[in-house]
């Protein structure tokens, strides 16, 4: 019977009935110098995919008045 109830006590004294504090939420992103440059690279990847977006838009634009 006592080789149960000692790892039942000590399970039981583990436990705490109190949930973890949350962590506190930081807004600004800390910058990482390994992953830098290809935070940078994504950042302008994403730039030269909205000038082609907006290019291939306005050529869709001509194409559809040229055929009206």
């Amino acid at each position: 019977m006592t080789r149960f109830l000692i790892p039942l006590i000590c399970l039981l004294a583990a436990c705490d009935a109190s949930p973890p504090s949350p962590q506190p939420q930081t807004e600004e992103r800390t910058p990482n110098s390994v992953f830098e440059t290809q935070i940078q690279a994504v950042e302008k990847a994403r730039a030269v995919e909205g000038q082609l977006m907006d290019a291939a838009e306005a050529q869709k634009q001509q194409m559809d008045e040229a055929t009206q």
